[in-house]
């Protein structure tokens, strides 16, 4: 479980998020997990790898494309620098 924990987002009242978590609902479509999954992993790698090795170790390792792995990426770092 990461360490410093990001929590998915709240969908707004309108249902459409803004930003990366924008995202989001196709990344649970395509990949077949919940957002929070995602978040989980994505902190525990930012601990000890930079964005852009984050962002390439979801493309190889789930064949996440190169968009939704940046989204994610993004979510989490401005979340735990906030």
């Amino acid at each position: 479980m990461a360490e410093h924990r990001v929590l998915a987002p709240t969908p707004p009242p309108d249902g459409k998020f803004k930003g990366p978590a924008s995202y989001f609902p196709s990344i649970e479509k395509n990949y077949g997990e919940p957002i929070q999954h995602w978040l989980d992993l994505v902190a525990d790698q930012l601990d000890s790898h930079s964005h852009m090795e984050v962002v390439s170790w979801l493309k190889s390792e789930y064949g996440m494309g190169h968009g939704h792995a940046n989204a994610i990426v993004a979510y989490v770092k401005a979340k735990l620098a906030g």
